[in-house]
């Protein structure tokens, strides 16, 4: 069977993820590596996100580093695997979002598909979200259509939430189109939020947060953004949701517990995920958790008090590591690109039509 790799750098900038897979008729998880982003390479790419001196050349040093991180941990998971570049067809390389503005026309990851082709000796398919964007969609999110191919049930309705640095929704009913969109902050708040205090890069398993109690007027006023009441197709990003926006938010009101900022915050994540999940799937009978998020035992147990008509669980029920599924999804939209298939569904993200996603470089 094709063997495909893909490599994945979420919002969280925390690290890599690269999967290997298998794939003919069906998906399989062959192997994994994670490598941790050096403080500096993360440092960069956060400053990326925003309007900054010599942008241009920061971005293309930045993606530089970003490649040959990449490039060296794929080397070392084949020389683990007992496999040769050319036993890999190809490589769905996500890159790093820096600016993601779909209602102004673009979405930007940098990641540098042809060095990294060149690196590895590797065919390297990039660039996945602007076509879709061309096409008068949201660039994302994409793993919907992935998540349809591991996940769809014939009788039951299922929803996959993949909560990285930002919270995505695949909805699948039995004979149904697939449905999902960006539900609002994942993890990114909560991050910023106790790396703002205490230094710290997260909130291990939400124990932080779960010493604190939600702040009611906090949570109504950031729930009073025009984004959760906005229907999909939608998707957002650090443009939007980020420290400054929690500290405007914050300065309005008396001064509040950090920890309690914490639990609110959590309860923002569930609350917008829950709500606009009701809004989309009236009935939902599972929610199957991915990311970084299913490691967050207070987050977890929010949803399922939050929903309470539905098993709430990680992917790791139906055998899929939660941490591998979008850089799985990755390889996989690789595969689709090679073999002329869509990758995207305008039923999620708003695109004019199907469109075959990426740019391929030969090895």
């Amino acid at each position: 069977m094709p063997l495909y790799l893909g490599v994945m750098s979420g919002t969280s900038l925390d690290g890599l993820d690269i999967a290997l897979i298998e794939h003919d008729q069906h998906t399989r998880l062959l192997a994994t590596a994670y490598r941790s982003m050096p403080e500096q390479l993360r440092s960069d790419m956060l400053a990326l996100c925003a309007s900054g001196a010599d942008e241009l050349a920061r971005a293309a040093l930045a993606e530089q580093h970003w490649v040959e991180l990449a490039a060296t941990a794929i080397g070392e998971l084949l020389q683990q695997q007992g496999l040769q570049s050319q036993q890999i067809r190809a490589i769905g390389s996500h890159g790093q979002t820096v600016r993601h503005e779909p209602a102004r026309g673009f979405t930007i990851q940098i990641g540098n598909p042809a060095l990294l082709a060149e690196l590895t000796g590797i065919c390297v398919v990039g660039d996945f979200r602007r076509r879709d964007v061309a096409a008068g969609g949201q660039g994302a999110p994409l793993v919907p259509a992935f998540h349809q191919t591991l996940f769809s049930d014939s009788s039951k309705h299922v929803a996959v939430l993949n909560v990285g640095g930002f919270s995505n929704l695949s909805l699948l009913s039995p004979g149904q189109e697939v449905l999902g969109f960006d539900s609002g902050p994942g993890n990114v708040l909560l991050d910023a939020w106790i790396q703002h205090c205490q230094g710290q890069a997260y909130d291990r398993n939400g124990d932080w947060a779960a010493t604190g109690q939600v702040h009611a007027e906090l949570l109504t006023r950031l729930l009073g953004d025009p984004f959760f009441a906005a229907q999909g197709p939608k998707s957002t990003g650090r443009e939007l949701f980020n420290l400054d926006w929690l500290l405007r938010h914050l300065q309005t009101l008396a001064p509040i517990a950090a920890e309690d900022v914490q639990a609110t915050l959590v309860e923002l994540t569930a609350h917008s995920i829950v709500s606009a999940l009701r809004r989309a799937q009236a009935q939902t009978d599972a929610l199957l958790v991915c990311g970084g998020g299913a490691h967050n035992q207070c987050l977890m147990t929010r949803l399922g008090s939050l929903l309470p008509e539905a098993h709430v669980t990680s992917t790791a029920d139906r055998g899929i590591d939660p941490d591998w599924v979008e850089a799985m999804a990755f390889a996989w939209l690789a595969h689709c690109a090679l073999e002329g298939i869509p990758g995207n569904r305008p039923s999620v993200t708003g695109a004019h039509g199907l469109r075959v996603l990426g740019a391929i470089y030969p090895a």
